[in-house]
């Protein structure tokens, strides 16, 4: 080393001492980590507001009908049982619900499980379920689904699919990518009973004050190249986000939407534009909703 800087003055021999270990140091850092688990405690009731708004407007040889509903009602998870492992037993119901529909040339149909006696015609099913225990679910701190008992009411849990959104198993970055792979069955020609993958993806997009933001998309696998199995499938694809506190571990707030338009399921003369917008927002303790959105705020076709 000495023989190396022979001739160099001493001023600069210092400063290259001096800088070394930075320039030793100056690799790069593993990014922050940051931990996903739910938490809950046994005995507390957690309760979301839920508002989910659909059109669906469909042509076939000229005729056209827009059916429209809106919704809002609250989600509850009665806490029975924690275990070491922060494994939940909860029950799952919805407390209220205010909803209405409309069909192209009917009047608007409404039921309001808090208001309204006896519900319209078509709503006896949904107002049976209201105020019951729907299921109860064994949930994992990853929102894993360990067991799951439905009760004997067949509204609003036939299609309750997955009861929250997946964790991932370790600490993860920002812009990690998880996903969740699904499985959906469609009817094809002849009656055909035919198996399509889909997979939902979640990618950790920031956390700010102990909140984490997390994009949600899904999207179908399978090709499908016949609009009347591409019809069945409208519901399936959406993209949002979703608010997580990391601290207390639940789901802060969260919105899915989805604007899909398919032609030709039914001849080529036909066609179905369906447009869904999902929210959801924790409510503080023993809060309740108060009522359906109003009409100009009706999600739009575009």
């Amino acid at each position: 080393m000495i023989g190396l800087l022979r001739g160099v003055p001493a001023g600069l021999v210092v400063l290259a001492c001096l800088l070394a270990p930075a320039f030793a140091d100056s690799s790069p850092t593993e990014p922050e980590k940051f931990t996903l688990r739910y938490k809950f405690q046994p005995g507390e009731t957690i309760r979301w507001n839920v508002v989910h708004r659909t059109m669906a407007r469909t042509s076939v040889s000229g005729s056209t009908q827009t059916a429209e509903t809106a919704s809002i009602s609250v989600k509850v998870w009665r806490v029975k049982e924690v275990k070491p492992d922060g494994s939940a037993t909860f029950e799952h119901l919805v407390e209220d619900v205010d909803m209405r529909q409309e069909l192209s040339g009917c009047n608007e149909v409404r039921y309001n499980s808090r208001t309204d006696k006896k519900p319209p015609p078509g709503f006896d099913d949904l107002a049976k379920a209201v105020g019951v225990p729907l299921t109860t679910v064994t949930l994992d701190a990853h929102g894993k689904i360990l067991r799951r008992q439905r009760k004997p009411i067949t509204c609003m849990v036939q299609n309750e699919g997955e009861i929250t959104m997946p964790l991932p198993e370790e600490p993860v970055p920002i812009g990690h990518t998880w996903s969740f792979p699904h499985e959906v069955t469609v009817t094809g020609a002849n009656g055909a009973m035919l198996k399509v993958k889909t997979v939902q993806t979640f990618t950790l997009r920031s956390v700010k004050t102990g909140v984490a933001t997390i994009e949600v998309a899904t999207r179908i696998l399978t090709p499908i190249h016949d609009p009347a199995i591409e019809s069945q499938l409208l519901q399936c694809e959406s993209a949002g986000s979703v608010r997580f506190d990391v601290d207390a571990g639940r789901i802060l707030s969260q919105q899915l939407d989805l604007d899909k338009h398919v032609v030709g399921f039914r001849g080529d003369a036909s066609s179905v534009h369906y447009v869904n917008r999902f929210t959801e927002e924790l409510l503080p303790p023993e809060t309740r909703t108060a009522r359906l959105p109003d009409a100009s705020q009706a999600i739009q076709p575009r």
